[in-house]
């Protein structure tokens, strides 16, 4: 007499599956928040006033800003003409940076695409090294080359363009992965170099996502070039932090230079929003 083997509950082991997922996810929850509270206790402690006892003042800064800005309301014309120079400074270290940096990416990009790589034994390095471009900071960058170099906005844009290539280079070989290869194996029937494969039969593909992502790294070497002046690398940074580093009384031109900033922060934001919209809806009727 033959034994049937019982009936597989298909319910029974979705639930059971489900309460281990739950199981895992609440483990890991724990795990995040007890790293996030004993990271926050070891920063408390070794804090030069205690996060606690600061919060209180945390609108000090801001009200004190204000409070010097609304009587000189009428020398804030003056202040943007004045830093309107600085602030063209910071926007070219930012384009250059980011033209450089995407032409370094998009070289990194195509040498770790499988399919694409001029030598597809060193994929592994050329990752590993836009990885390294990309984890170190743009401010350590600047301090070695300041250091090296002096102040200036040079050391701001190699900065820069370092650590876009890194960034950008991750996204373009995404990009260069889903690139059609029957151009490149036109190109290579008819004995066509590996720069001109790439240059002819990839490039045209995946330039509309290459524009898109470099806009996108504009907006925040924007950002980044202005933080990289608080350090002596030039720009309306460096114009910030003297003005607030003489403190009251000069905090009129801190709030010119924080109004003129945010301003051209929202101009390019909206400028790569559209230009990335249009291409986007161009593509799209194709």
């Amino acid at each position: 007499m033959m034994h049937s083997d019982p009936p597989f509950d298909t319910r029974a082991h979705y639930m059971a599956l489900m309460a281990r997922k739950r199981l895992y996810g609440g483990i890991v929850l724990a795990i995040f928040v007890a790293l996030m509270v004993s990271g926050f206790m070891l920063t408390d402690d070794r804090n030069a006033g205690g996060f606690w006892d600061g919060l209180p003042q945390i609108f000090d800064f801001p009200a004190a800003v204000l409070a010097d800005t609304i009587p000189k309301l009428d020398r804030l014309p003056g202040h943007f003409l004045r830093y309107f120079p600085s602030l063209m400074e910071t926007i070219n270290i930012a384009a250059v940076s980011t033209l450089l940096g995407a032409g370094l990416a998009m070289l990194l990009s195509l040498l770790s695409t499988r399919g694409l790589a001029r030598w597809p034994r060193l994929i592994p390095l050329f990752r590993r090294i836009m990885d390294i471009m990309r984890a170190i900071p743009e401010i350590v960058v600047a301090l070695v080359l300041i250091f090296v170099l002096g102040g200036g906005p040079v050391p701001a844009m190699i900065a820069i363009a370092f650590h876009t290539a890194g960034a950008l280079g991750k996204l373009f070989s995404e990009v260069n992965e889903n690139a059609d290869l029957k151009p490149v194996e036109g190109l290579q029937s008819v004995g066509g170099t590996w720069f001109q494969r790439m240059w002819m039969g990839v490039v045209p593909q995946v330039s509309p996502n290459y524009f898109s992502y470099a806009l996108l790294r504009f907006e925040i070497n924007i950002r980044a070039s202005a933080i990289l002046g608080f350090v002596g690398a030039g720009g309306i940074g460096y114009d910030l932090r003297n003005a607030m580093a003489w403190g009251q009384g000069r905090f009129d031109e801190a709030a010119a230079i924080f109004i003129l900033l945010f301003l051209t922060i929202v101009v390019f934001d909206q400028l790569s929003s559209h230009v990335r919209n249009a291409m986007i809806a161009k593509k799209g009727s194709h």
